[in-house]
């Protein structure tokens, strides 16, 4: 282990609670930075852990979501995501967001990625599945969901994220994992 790698060199002296809702909470750290400076430390807590499904057919077409991001103030083009409420499986919300937003259940689901999304500044984790096994079952939509469904070759939504046109970070390193595990046979 190389020196330092495990210790934690920051010291904190209190905690606040700025803001929460319930999705997050916002909290202020006053700390000891690394270099022993007092400072403070801003988290964003998730209260849900980020799901994400790849569903691939024998022809490995997927699908993908396009829905208006209000944070971003944009229209995207994303995998099959949502949220897994703290003390709930990762598995059955993945289960649950793909009949929510493609009308797919699975018959098959492989965990192929877990990931910190923004480890800088928030705790958010996340749980990547590639779906196999698929019958349309009919989408069943939250009401505050509004989104377009499109199925495409899995190769294209490839070819869609080196060239942009999908840009959010889950989704980015989901399609670019899968897209290495196809080459690979590995799924």
């Amino acid at each position: 282990m190389k020196k330092n790698e495990a210790h934690n060199p920051w010291t904190k002296l209190s905690s606040e609670i700025k803001y929460e809702n319930p999705w997050i909470k916002v909290i202020e750290d006053k700390v000891k930075n690394p270099a022993g400076n007092d400072g403070i430390y801003g988290v964003v807590h998730f209260k849900t852990h980020a799901i994400a499904v790849i569903p691939l057919d024998e022809d490995n077409n997927t699908w993908i979501v396009g829905q208006y991001r209000y944070p971003q103030q944009s229209y995207e083009w994303e995998i099959v995501e949502g949220g897994c409420k703290e003390g709930t499986s990762p598995l059955e919300t993945a289960k649950r967001e793909l009949i929510e937003e493609a009308g797919l259940s699975a018959e098959n689901f492989e965990l192929i990625l877990e990931m910190q999304l923004s480890n800088s500044c928030t705790d958010e984790v996340s749980y990547t599945y590639i779906a196999r096994g698929l019958t349309y079952v009919g989408e069943q939509p939250e009401e505050d969901e509004l989104f377009v469904i499109k199925k495409l070759p899995f190769a294209e939504v490839y070819e869609m994220t080196m060239r942009g046109e999908i840009r959010d970070g889950l989704s980015v390193g989901s399609i670019l994992k899968a897209h290495i595990l196809l080459l690979q046979g590995k799924i």
